[in-house]
């Protein structure tokens, strides 16, 4: 699908018309507010058919927003996961719609109680533009599971896959169901004060600020997948080659643009030279050229490549040594060189932000307790990776560190499993989604207590007196 970027940049929703499309979603979700199982079945279906079939220009659309975006990345982080999600979603759906039986204690009998899963309302997700596919999928697969109305916002920075993205759900769901948004910061701005149900933002933790903010005016409910700066660990006595190379899987893909890439990693100070190492041929045996390489991904646009080449500016003006990883400098049009950075301090703006690029700083550690002290110090990261095969030193990171996720001996991947909960904590997020955790984020878990003919309660009824004084003192728990 080809179409001129000024033209896609231009294409967004006038803002009168962001709240017709919302009460149009809020009437029909009134007109129907239980959809049955099968109905949720065949929009999953549909889905997962539109996605298989429309696969190639959905590559096409994302590696022109990005100037070039690996087609096997896309296949990989963003198809793949995406099909999976829905087919977990489909295989599971009749079990999670089934009411929750609980328990009433016996002072309260005769009557039952049960817990009903019903969708929320309307459902409004903001979309990045990191990977606008997988982050627009994701939430729309739990929230149309859980029953309700979608709205998506997505992000200004991917038109392409935006005008697309609106044209292939457009031909499967009607508007009432699932709509999507595109235009610029103002229209985000709008598209968060709507009076959603439940609101799921992607993005940077500063944003997620904004966002939570205009939610609060309407006490919308959110759901913030934040960043942070993911930390790993490379214990004292792992093989290097090991650690190194699924480091540097996690820091590749997509060039580093990934919410749950490794920000940085702490090394042991006698081993940072050959972990360096060890990471440039991991890097290399990945990657042997940047130009015209196919599967290297670029930077999303020049706004983001010179933020990274400032944060490479400022470290270095502070003292830290650049080590590109690549004889080459600059890639071929925005494919940026992988650096590895040594003498980091806090004072360097790549350490304070989520760095969200190829640069990958290195800071050293003597034992793991400065390692954890060094993490604990600051913001709760949206991911944590400990290389090391050490049981007792893998469950001293598992309870002595916060994170959203962890991963031992590997990275990204725990994302990527549909039967775990993905989210942040504190500076990383708050709440969760995937698979059941979705369904249930996107559900209101309505407890109900049924009694019938007969009323046990009667005997707690005023007026009081010595009766009610005795079935106290009979029913008090000491």
């Amino acid at each position: 699908m080809t179409a001129d970027i000024a033209y896609l940049q231009n294409l967004q929703q006038p803002l009168d018309e962001l709240q017709a499309l919302f009460d149009t979603q809020r009437a029909a979700y009134a007109a129907n507010p239980m959809p049955p199982a099968a109905q949720r079945q065949q929009w999953l279906k549909a889905l997962r058919d539109l996605l298989s079939n429309e696969r190639q220009a959905l590559i096409d659309a994302i590696s022109q927003d990005f100037s070039h975006r690996s087609a096997d990345e896309t296949l990989l982080a963003e198809l793949m996961p995406s099909l999976h999600g829905i087919h977990y979603a489909s295989q599971h759906l009749k079990g999670w719609m089934k009411a929750s039986r609980r328990k009433v204690g016996i002072a309260f009998q005769p009557a039952s109680a049960k817990v009903v899963y019903q969708p929320l309302g309307v459902v409004g997700v903001i979309v990045p533009w990191n990977y606008p596919l997988y982050l627009a999928i994701g939430p729309l697969v739990g929230a149309l599971s859980a029953g309700n109305r979608v709205m998506l916002k997505l992000s200004e920075s991917t038109p392409a896959t935006g005008l697309l993205m609106k044209e292939l759900l457009g031909r499967i769901f009607p508007q009432d169901l699932v709509c999507v948004v595109l235009g610029e910061a103002d229209i985000g701005v709008a598209f968060s004060r709507l009076r959603f149900d439940h609101l799921l933002f992607t993005g940077a933790t500063s944003i997620g600020k904004h966002v939570m903010r205009a939610a609060a005016e309407n006490l919308t409910p959110v759901t913030l997948e934040l960043g942070g700066k993911s930390p790993a660990i490379v214990s004292l006595d792992v093989p290097l080659k090991d650690a190194a190379e699924r480091i540097a899987f996690g820091k590749t893909l997509n060039a580093g643009q990934t919410c749950v890439a490794p920000d940085y990693v702490l090394v042991p100070e006698d081993r940072v030279g050959a972990f360096v190492e060890a990471y440039r041929q991991a890097v290399r045996g990945f990657y042997p050229t940047l130009a015209d390489n196919p599967d290297y991904t670029a930077i999303i646009n020049d706004r983001q490549l010179a933020r990274l080449n400032g944060y490479v500016s400022d470290a270095t003006s502070k003292g830290a040594l650049l080590i590109p990883l690549f004889d080459q400098g600059q890639g071929q049009g925005r494919r940026m060189s992988h650096s590895v950075l040594l003498n980091v301090s806090d004072d360097m703006t790549v350490m304070q932000d989520e760095i969200f690029g190829p640069l990958l700083p290195i800071v050293p550690y003597k034992d793991l307790d400065q390692a954890f002290a060094y993490i604990n110090q600051r913001p709760r990261p949206l991911a944590l990776y400990y290389f090391g095969y050490d049981k007792r030193e893998q469950n001293r990171v598992l309870h002595e560190t916060h994170s959203g996720g962890v991963c031992l001996n590997d990275t990204l991947l725990h994302v990527a499993q549909d039967d775990m909960p993905f989210g942040g904590i504190g500076a990383s997020g708050m709440g969760h989604y995937h698979g059941h955790e979705g369904f249930l984020t996107f559900s209101k878990a309505k407890g109900v207590l049924i009694k019938q003919r007969f009323n046990a309660a009667k005997l707690i009824y005023p007026p009081y007196g010595k009766a009610i004084q005795k079935l106290i003192q009979k029913l008090f728990i000491r």
